[in-house]
């Protein structure tokens, strides 16, 4: 019997090599078949392209990583390999995927403490004393903080609550944003597939700045849908690909208001909406136009003649409708692609006052929040 059943299991074992090699070689057909991809939509990022060899490179060893990354991101159908694995994992009883935790029907991002957290919060004091307007600072909890019940059992995540009880002892006006969004965490106020707050949640961040300087929010408004098929970052870099689409809502009008960007080197004027966004990967650019270094709106109708100088990341895209119909020009400005100290920079457009805002995730790891005090 033992002789019968080693043939058996010999051929089993020699049709599985088989198979395999099959499977390598259709893989290798397929990645030379196949032109390389530029852009994955999927994951809304450049893939890399084939590096150019050189003996220098190979001795240093930067050709065989270039190389590596290379066969990474021209995988044959990455993308839906990507979606296979987490899908896998999901069933084994994973629920991270990436450092985005899944939840339910949704996803959130996780966030780690930086290195920088403590040293970026020192710069607020330094703006505070160099201008001679108002700064006014809130730092917006993401969806790990406001959701945290919602989280895995278990799910690590930094302790938003205690940075943002330091930030507001640093002497700046504080924005008390946080409270505004967990009195509305039940509500819609952040994507499910995406980092950033829905514009429900950019209208009570909104809110709580304007009663903060002393002035009436204007209602929200009629919503208009204008997409209902967003994906978004977390959509993109957590390869959990079987959730439904966000839908992206607007309740402000941009009548009457104009939107300056400038690239770094030359500037393009369009409207408050960029819709050709609508109809690509990233739409939540379609507000303002997506991560530039400088944006200034203007509204010749605006409630006050006010200037207001927004020192951001791309949270504040979604804020900026609602704050164009108070002020008569926001500028809004990203450290990251302009480099500039901001105290002079606000004298400079004649500002009447300074908001820094800012995601916690984004404040506590940006490299250049030492503009803000220089």
């Amino acid at each position: 019997m033992k002789e019968g059943v080693f043939p058996i299991k010999r051929t089993i074992q020699i049709l599985t090599a088989a198979i395999f090699c099959l499977f390598l070689g259709g893989l290798g057909v397929l990645h030379i078949l196949l032109p390389d991809q530029p852009f994955s939509p999927v994951e809304n990022r450049n893939l890399s392209q084939l590096p150019t060899f050189t003996v220098q490179k190979l001795v240093d060893g930067s050709y065989t990583k270039a190389l590596e990354t290379y066969l990474e991101d021209q995988f044959p159908l990455r993308d839906r390999w990507i979606g296979l694995k987490s899908r896998y994992e999901y069933v084994l009883g994973q629920r991270e995927f990436g450092g985005v935790y899944l939840c339910g029907d949704r996803l959130i991002a996780k966030v780690v403490e930086s290195e920088r957290a403590e040293k970026n919060l020192s710069f607020i004091p330094r703006l505070v004393e160099k201008s001679d307007i108002p700064v006014y600072l809130s730092l917006i909890p993401t969806a790990a903080e406001v959701w945290k019940d919602r989280l895995p059992a278990g799910a690590a995540s930094f302790d938003q609550a205690a940075y943002l009880e330091k930030a507001k002892a640093l002497g700046a006006n504080w924005v008390d944003m946080a409270a505004a969004l967990a009195d509305h965490a039940g509500e819609e106020i952040f994507y499910r597939t995406d980092h950033h707050w829905t514009s429900l949640g950019a209208y009570y961040g909104y809110a709580a700045f304007m009663e903060t300087i002393g002035e009436t929010p204007l209602p929200l408004g009629e919503k208009i849908t204008v997409s209902e098929d967003f994906y978004g970052t977390l959509y993109s870099s957590s390869g959990v690909h079987w959730l439904s689409p966000d839908s992206i809502d607007r309740y402000v009008s941009d009548e009457g208001i104009t939107v300056t960007a400038f690239d770094g080197v030359q500037e393009t004027t369009h409207d408050l909406y960029v819709d050709e966004f609508l109809g690509k990967k990233d739409k939540y650019a379609s507000f303002l136009g997506g991560n530039q270094p400088l944006y200034t709106i203007k509204n010749p109708n605006a409630a006050t003649d006010q200037k207001l100088l927004i020192v951001r990341d791309s949270y504040s895209d979604a804020m900026a409708p609602f704050l164009a119909r108070h002020f008569s020009e926001i500028r809004l400005l990203d450290l990251r692609y302009y480099r500039t100290g901001v105290a002079a920079y606000a004298q400079e457009m004649g500002a009447d006052m300074i908001l820094v805002c800012y995601s916690v995730d984004n404040f506590q790891k940006d490299m250049d929040a030492i503009f803000l005090g220089q």
